[in-house]
């Protein structure tokens, strides 16, 4: 079987106005579409449960994106006992058998696009820009991960011993049922990533999707079905994760779990998986990727247009929602007003609104308790800093957060040290490149950062001491671009593993050594 070249989904041109129609038109389809009811899928059928959630559009929180029912105990142990049995037949698929859904997978997501793109924009609150991204990004998971499937299946040649004629074989076999614990800020994206390097390296998965975009999640378990995955191999079960999240972590029959969003979860997810319960045979793996607090080092030699233009499109888009956010902005004295000036001239452009409004850059935040949390720091952030800009809120109609810039902020803030996850940036200043990059260095976090300097001998010292996973240098440090740039952090933004990178399937699987001597 051939394996093409991977190559990235290109992202929509919104001056073509061909797509601003076909975008509009689908924002008018899954507005009529709104207000539906989703179950459950446990082995292909749909089960309905008396406990229901309700979506809504964060723009306009009245407004109704969905009900889906919500999974109690007892059917957590029914898609436990499908996703073990299922796992028997489908570790034993051939992995090009397996990589082919994820090809079909792509294909149909690619037809769907605008149609995708318009849940995201609606559930998720993603601007048109934003939302393809994370469909483009989706289609680049599910390429990318099926030819590195293909790649790894392979047996060693045959090797000669000193004294006897023997071959020997190393192989990757799978681990067995995985819980897939996804986030809201990439719905689509991170999901299908997480779910189809879990499936196509031969396991079975269970989604237990972040409540507020819980539609989108079962959008995209359709696309599987409809790509030919056998029944039972994903199960969809949406709920409380302080319910079944807990208990699908806990339980002994569970192999690894897979975990994006918060430190906090994460963290407790990890010692809860740790824990060996009765009945349990194995180590359980957790891979987990937990956020960060993110910062774009501007150096005095610097191009300061792109250092301001870099700042704002990492702090804002989407809102501040992203885990590769920039929270910090770290800029040395020499050029630490001038750049203050072009940032905020940059924001102040930036037009708030509800995002179904192709000319509104940035939209709301999740839901109301986002919202409460990230204003909370409001009175912080004035205690700490300046207020350049910002500092309003309005959730009348959706969860509307002014972009926020805070400066002369000192290191060690509370605001220059903790994840708030929202349109909310800190400014501080550093006496030249070495203090700049030793307060790049100092929090709890190493998810991304980015260097902006035109001194070589900076940027190489910035490769050798700035502890990030995802290290940009002169440009912005959002926007991670699967199998080009694998996207995953150190200390407590994460286990180190790398989604979208050539080893990331490894972590979903278990090598076999096998000799047979003639």
């Amino acid at each position: 079987m051939a394996i093409y070249t991977y190559k990235t989904e290109p992202i929509l041109n919104y001056s073509d106005l061909q797509n601003i129609e076909n975008y509009q038109k689908a924002l008018a389809q899954v507005q009529k579409a709104c207000g539906a009811h989703y179950d459950l899928i446990i082995n292909g059928k749909r089960v309905g449960t008396e406990r229901t959630y309700t979506s809504y559009n964060p723009s306009r929180h009245q407004h109704v994106v969905g009900t889906i029912s919500q999974a109690s105990i007892k059917e957590a142990d029914l898609a436990m006992e499908i996703a073990l049995e299922r796992f028997q037949s489908w570790s034993q698929t051939p992995a090009s058998v397996r990589a082919d859904v994820l090809f079909k997978a792509a294909n149909i997501i690619r037809k769907r696009r605008f149609e995708f793109n318009a849940w995201l924009t609606i559930e998720a609150g993603k601007p048109w820009v934003e939302a393809d991204a994370d469909v483009a990004e989706a289609i680049d998971f599910l390429e990318y991960y099926g030819r590195q499937m293909l790649a790894l299946e392979r047996v060693d040649d045959q090797v000669l011993s000193r004294r006897n004629v023997e071959r020997n074989e190393y192989r990757y076999i799978p681990l067995g049922v995985g819980i897939i614990i996804s986030p809201w800020n990439f719905p689509l994206a991170i999901l299908a990533g997480m779910t189809t390097a879990a499936i196509v390296a031969g396991n079975t998965a269970i989604i237990k999707p972040a409540s507020t975009t819980q539609v989108i999640a079962y959008k995209f378990v359709e696309v599987l079905e409809a790509a030919g995955l056998p029944k039972g191999v994903v199960s969809f079960l949406p709920g409380r994760g302080s319910e079944i999240g807990e208990y699908l972590v806990n339980h002994p029959k569970t192999r690894f779990v897979s975990f994006t969003g918060s430190k906090a979860v994460g963290v407790n997810i990890y010692e809860k998986a740790a824990k060996v319960q009765p009945g349990q045979i194995w180590l359980k793996r957790v891979i987990a990727e937990m956020g960060g607090k993110d910062a774009i080092v501007v150096d005095k030699d610097a191009d300061l247009d792109l250092a301001a233009e870099s700042i704002v499109t990492s702090a804002f888009g989407f809102s501040g929602q992203k885990c590769s956010a920039c929270s910090r902005a770290i800029i040395v004295a020499d050029v630490y007003d001038e750049v203050i000036a072009k940032v905020k001239k940059l924001t102040l452009d930036i037009q708030l609104g509800d995002v179904s409004d192709i000319a509104n850059g940035m939209g709301p935040v999740n839901d109301a308790a986002a919202f409460e949390k990230i204003t909370s720091y409001f009175e912080v952030g004035n205690k700490e800093g300046k207020l350049l800009l910002g500092g309003k809120a309005d959730a009348t109609n959706g969860y509307f957060i002014e972009p926020t810039i805070y400066v002369d902020v000192d290191p060690q803030a509370r605001i220059m040290q903790e994840e708030i996850f929202g349109p909310i940036l800190a400014v501080c200043k550093a006496r030249d490149f070495d203090d700049a990059l030793a307060i790049a260095n100092n929090t709890e976090y190493g998810l991304t950062g980015s260097i902006i300097s035109n001194n070589r001998k900076n940027l190489e010292k910035a490769r050798t001491h700035f502890h990030v996973g995802n290290m940009y240098l002169n440009r912005k440090c959002t926007g991670a671009i699967v199998g080009y740039q694998p996207f995953g952090g150190f200390n407590m933004s994460g286990t180190d593993s790398k989604a979208g990178g050539p080893d990331y399937l490894l972590l979903h699987m278990q090598g076999q050594s096998i000799t047979e001597q003639f």
